[in-house]
């Protein structure tokens, strides 16, 4: 089940020359909420992002709008997670929601020289038990 994770207001510095959400701030939006969870439940901050999946822009946002963005752990491995993750563009009248773009997003852990080390093997127990 998907958790919020943050919510973001489209704002005019943010438009691009079409006035619409420029995309380059959208993934920064996903990277930013999405290393947020991923720290959560690594509960560490040293991890770095691996790679974020083809990201598919699917309804224009417009100045004003809110943007929440959700997500849940697709995958733990031995040195990385991997969340599932969605932008959904949230109608304060109405409180519908529709889906703007969706992506999967690794983060590896980190030591203080930059290399991969594990994550704790209870965290990944917990995956395993489904707790996540």
């Amino acid at each position: 089940m998907m958790t919020l994770i943050t919510s973001k207001i489209a704002m005019a510095k943010d438009l691009g020359m079409h006035g619409n959400l420029f995309g380059g701030n959208m993934l920064s939006w996903i990277d930013e909420a999405a290393a947020t969870l991923a720290s959560r439940i690594v509960q560490t901050a040293s991890l770095v992002t691996l790679k974020m999946e083809e990201v598919v822009f699917k309804k224009a946002v417009k100045q004003g709008f809110q943007i929440l963005i959700y997500g849940e752990v697709h995958k733990i491995g031995s040195t990385s997670i991997t969340l599932s993750i969605e932008a959904r563009k949230h109608n304060v009248y109405s409180g519908e929601e529709d889906v703007v773009c969706s992506t999967k997003i690794t983060f590896v852990k980190i030591d203080e020289h930059g290399s991969a080390i594990p994550i704790s093997p209870h965290i990944r127990k917990k995956w395993e038990n489904g707790e996540f």
